[in-house]
């Protein structure tokens, strides 16, 4: 089972496809997505992807980051990226540490479930929505979590 809503997002730094390592509290102040998916270049997992890139927008006008994280090494993550034009980072988590924190591993294969966290500024869980398989509804429920927190 995931984290739950008000529950404090536990700080982490994982390599990014930004050149640098990424740490959560280096963004304390504002809101952000942390979207878990199981592996780069699989058939939902970049419809996942596109969903995102396609919403930036919205996202990005409401000041909330974006990033992606598997255990994909930065590598892949970056031919993923550029692939699909992605305009936000992906965070290479490959021995699980994070997603094992956030309630996110598939215990005993290694990989990340599909766990999407809305976090606030203060960093505490909004909002989590964990479905495997409806790659489109991470993105619908995260627009419907911000809706309400914006109000």
């Amino acid at each position: 089972m995931p984290l739950k809503v008000s529950e404090q997002g536990p700080d982490f730094t994982l390599p990014s496809t930004s050149g640098n390592d990424f740490t959560l509290s280096s963004i304390l102040g504002e809101s952000c997505i942390l979207y878990f998916f199981p592996m780069d270049f699989t058939p939902g997992c970049t419809k996942e992807a596109c969903e995102f890139r396609d919403q930036f927008a919205y996202f990005k006008d409401l000041e909330i980051n974006i990033f992606g994280i598997s255990t994909d090494t930065i590598s892949a993550h970056e031919k993923f990226r550029n692939k699909h034009q992605l305009p936000f980072h992906l965070l290479s988590d490959r021995k699980g540490n994070v997603a094992r924190k956030y309630k996110a591993l598939i215990p005993f294969v290694g990989l990340t479930m599909r766990v999407t966290y809305l976090l606030n500024r203060e960093h505490q869980i909004a909002a989590v929505y964990n479905n495997l398989f409806n790659y489109r509804q991470h993105i619908r429920e995260m627009v419907l979590e911000v809706n309400k927190m914006n109000r």
